[in-house]
């Protein structure tokens, strides 16, 4: 198994009496987009600005690259490449001026600076704009200048703080689509944050729901999966027989905690602790009622999200990592 290049052991950051990181486990291999998903004001941000060793943690450990953020912040940034959720550029120069500073910056020589950001804006869509001066930039192509502008040191790791923030939808794409050939081209690990579920989901290879300083659920797309499917489901069913005789049927079965009629489908919504389809089929055959549509409503991560969004308090506490 590859060795994590972040790892994140009970880290923790209290600001008085506000916890903003709680015991916070985490770790991202190489090659892996890890999506740290979670609505405004739920401590991304806080927990990024700890693994670059921009605050310090008030417990527990971090390591970035074999490198403890906390006692080497320098030698942490010269390996990670970073992209604030606000990033900011001189606006009289030009985007090819603004990564020559941030070359120098890194100690890059002339000729080898200028061959690595010609490559570079051709990879975020900005080498017909390169002589133009930042402060003709849209926000997206501002995004993309920052992206450049986080691997012009060649890191090892890439850590993206709301990438896609104000960006249409179109332009969003394109730059998950860069974020995800990072990863599987390039070979970095890269830690995305954002509050946007939809683009978590389409380029994450995992993903950790942070709600109010905790990471609550963890895991593949498809262990998430796994852990709704374990919970409450519905089925639904369509039948042409009488209402009452349908209904009568349905709540015969075992497991089964709620029938109800859906009026616009029309449909029979039954509510389980367990996939209860083939007894419904059974019961419905045994009452003399055809089944005409039979299929369990699916489940996304939107569920999870929306579940422990909404919890109070003690419930986000008692949320079990996966």
């Amino acid at each position: 198994m590859t060795e994590p290049v972040i790892r994140a052991r009970a880290l923790t950051k209290r600001y008085g009496a506000l916890t903003a990181v709680d015991h916070l486990e985490l770790e991202v291999a190489p090659g892996e987009v890890f999506g740290l998903l979670g609505p405004n004001g739920a401590g991304k941000t806080t927990t990024i600005l700890m693994l670059l060793g921009l605050t310090q943690p008030s417990a527990g450990t971090a390591e970035v690259v074999g490198l403890d953020p906390a006692r080497q912040p320098l030698a942490v940034k010269r390996r990670v490449g970073y992209l604030p959720d606000n990033v900011g550029f001189y606006d009289g120069l030009t985007g090819r001026e603004n990564l020559r500073y941030t070359a120098r910056l890194n100690g890059l020589k002339t000729g080898e600076a200028d061959e690595r950001i010609t490559r570079l804006l051709e990879r975020v869509g900005l080498a017909e704009a390169d002589e133009q001066r930042v402060e003709t930039y849209s926000r997206g192509m501002r995004q993309r200048l920052g992206i450049a502008d986080a691997l012009i040191k060649q890191p090892d790791v890439a850590i993206l703080d709301e990438p896609t923030a104000g960006i249409d939808p179109e332009g969003a794409a394109e730059v998950l689509a860069f974020i995800r050939g990072l990863a599987q081209e390039d070979g970095l690990a890269v830690l995305l944050s954002s509050h946007l579920l939809y683009q978590v989901q389409s380029v994450c290879d995992r993903v950790g729901i942070f709600v109010r300083g905790r990471m609550i659920a963890q895991g593949s797309l498809a262990e998430l999966a796994r852990e709704l499917a374990s919970e409450r489901q519905t089925t639904e069913v369509e039948s042409d027989g009488e209402a009452h005789a349908v209904e009568r049927a349905l709540r015969s079965v075992s497991g089964v905690d709620e029938v109800r009629r859906d009026d616009r489908s029309g449909l029979w919504l039954v509510t389980s602790e367990a996939d209860v389809r083939a007894a419904l089929v059974e019961a419905m055959a045994a009452a003399g009622l055809r089944v005409l549509h039979l299929r369990r409503q699916a489940q996304e991560l939107d569920d999870l999200y929306r579940r422990y969004f909404h919890a109070s308090p003690a419930e986000a506490r008692n949320g079990a990592a996966v």
